[in-house]
């Protein structure tokens, strides 16, 4: 079954949210937990435990593990684990983008079978959308997916993001298009994007675009789901709001949490 085919197959059954493992400082201070691998691993089974019946996706950010060396790489791993015994799927945030064979390795570390294997990853497409031809490639032979940086929720991309290819469209809306012709060719609907939530005015035509959008800064950072279906009124794509902080620190009771991702659904 593709990529796409699981997520909407599991939104059905669960609920159309993503939420963020991102077990930074302030969240490890809030879990009660020690700021070490083995705090971060505390919050990160804590997590998949209590929500993982709830949620279509958990998105781990592999910096907040990665900083602790090759123990903090091995909670990485167990916490996919954990997430892919949940049900759940597993989006895991690397923000990958190089050319050639690098954009290969990186490639078979998250969507081949090893241990650090995602259902996708999030790419970023500033060397050039056809340098993520490795990492799309395999997605689409492994039935996994890549979510290409678009309209990100941070201020700073729009100076880049919209600013004007020499053909017309803005970066973005040329990442979009590309992301819509690929998914059109192949019929998989492996490519994703990732369009922040926290903007008033998308500006993106979404119209042709058939595929799966994830959708962060939702809760903390000011988008909300409400804000999610005014901004995407007009698009095919299965839209995937993502949330990080605004679950999180209701942790680690976990009916704080669930109650935490039953509020932010209900809104």
């Amino acid at each position: 079954m593709s990529y796409f085919d699981r997520l909407t197959s599991r939104i059905g059954a669960t609920s159309a949210l993503c939420v963020g493992i991102d077990p930074h400082p302030e969240v490890l201070r809030a879990w009660g937990v020690t700021e070490d691998a083995a705090g971060a691993e505390r919050v990160a089974l804590g997590m998949v435990e209590a929500l993982g019946d709830q949620v279509a996706a958990f998105k781990p950010q592999s910096a907040f593990f990665e900083q602790w060396g090759s123990a903090g790489v091995a909670v990485l791993e167990r916490c996919l684990a954990a997430i892919k015994a949940s049900g759940a799927l597993a989006i895991l945030d690397v923000k990958r983008g190089d050319i050639g064979s690098t954009m290969a390795a990186y490639a078979q570390a998250y969507l081949s079978d090893g241990p650090l294997a995602a259902d996708a990853i999030t790419v970023s497409p500033y060397l050039g959308f056809g340098a993520l031809g490795p990492a799309i490639e395999l997605a689409e032979a492994n039935d996994r997916g890549v979510y290409v940086l678009a309209r990100t929720s941070n201020p700073e991309g729009a100076a880049i993001q919209q600013a004007r290819t020499i053909d017309g469209p803005t970066v973005a809306q040329t990442v979009v298009n590309q992301a819509a012709a690929r998914n059109h060719a192949s019929g998989l609907g492996a490519i994703g994007l990732v369009i922040g939530g926290t903007h008033t005015e998308i500006g993106l035509d979404l119209s042709q675009y058939h595929g799966s959008i994830l959708i962060p800064g939702i809760g903390t950072q000011g988008g909300t789901i409400g804000g999610v279906r005014a901004n995407f009124p007009a698009t095919p794509a299965v839209l995937l709001p993502s949330v990080s902080r605004e679950v999180l620190l209701a942790g680690p009771d976990p009916t704080r949490l669930r109650a935490s991702v039953a509020k932010l659904l209900a809104g």
